[in-house]
């Protein structure tokens, strides 16, 4: 655009030089062929738009948005055609206590009161896209930044509303998921209303009062030695088993010894004793007398 206003003043003033009888009168044609290669050359480079990947471009002819937009690449328009682009891709908008952490300096935590009336702290991640067909009714309607005037005050407003259906320690410990999932459908049917895509909601931390954490740590402290007790004392009873079953297999084992072993079974086990003895390298002297054992002598003495 710049170089057709250029080129419009330089064959303008091409015309003045001429009128005022300047010495360079007789060079008004070639500036005046300067100025329309100017003209042709900004027109040629204004007809041309680049548009980068992940982004699409919008179209405003003297402040109307056109209904269509440019995709990626290179794309010929109207060289009075004003192009914006928007980023298509994946962004996030994060809301921290932590300063320098969220979008927006010092702390910009979500302070909500919960069913029992208490004060929570929560950070929060919203990640979204715009859908790329969208795009001119959302610079319509919103117009470029959508993130302060759309993002922000839908979630932090959503977030309280539904914070108050839930408890501090609920919020903290059990029902986390649950509020996320129920604050992600709401937030997400008011941004699909107005062109944008609600991707993911993370509840990236929830700071409870000093007093009530105090009290919900003890409590989880309580539960977790309860939880270490039940398992001290399974373990007992399964030990108590195992040894009321081991000394059940011991009296079983005697009773069917006591049962199965008579004279003609120790008179087998008495022979193969003998029998070792014999087969020692020990020298040994058996001495077998009329009673039922056997005398045995060391040979070496």
């Amino acid at each position: 655009m710049l170089l057709i206003i250029l080129g419009i003043i330089v064959f303008l003033a091409a015309g003045a030089v001429k009128n005022l009888n300047l010495p360079i009168s007789g060079q008004t044609s070639t500036i005046k062929i300067v100025g329309i290669g100017l003209v042709a050359l900004g027109a040629l480079t204004s007809s041309i738009k680049q548009i980068d990947a992940g982004e699409i471009g919008v179209k405003s002819l003297f402040g109307k948005v056109q209904d269509d937009v440019l995709t990626s690449g290179l794309n010929f328009v109207n060289p009075l055609m004003e192009v914006k682009t928007i980023d298509v891709r994946t962004q996030n908008y994060t809301m921290s206590g932590v300063h320098n952490e969220g979008d927006v300096n010092g702390d910009d935590a979500i302070r909500v009161l919960t069913a029992d009336g208490l004060e929570v702290v929560i950070d929060l991640t919203v990640l979204y896209r715009v859908q790329a067909s969208q795009a001119p009714k959302i610079v319509k309607e919103i117009g470029y930044d959508f993130k302060n005037v759309v993002i922000r005050p839908i979630t932090r407003t959503k977030i309280r509303d539904n914070a108050v259906y839930y408890t501090a320690v609920d919020l903290y410990s059990v029902k986390r998921d649950e509020f996320q999932s129920r604050i992600f459908k709401t937030i997400e049917a008011n941004l699909k209303a107005r062109g944008l895509v609600l991707e993911q909601l993370l509840v990236r931390n929830i700071t409870l009062p000093i007093s009530v954490k105090g009290s919900i740590e003890e409590k989880i402290k309580a539960e977790q030695d309860a939880q270490k007790m039940q398992y001290v004392l399974q373990k007992e009873k399964q030990e108590a088993e195992r040894k009321r079953v081991e000394a059940q297999g011991i009296a079983d084992y005697q009773r069917i010894i006591s049962l199965g072993l008579g004279d003609k079974q120790l008179q087998y086990e008495q022979i193969q004793a003998m029998k070792g003895l014999m087969t020692s390298p020990n020298a040994k002297v058996i001495i077998m007398g009329g009673g039922k054992t056997p005398i045995i002598i060391d040979g070496k003495n």
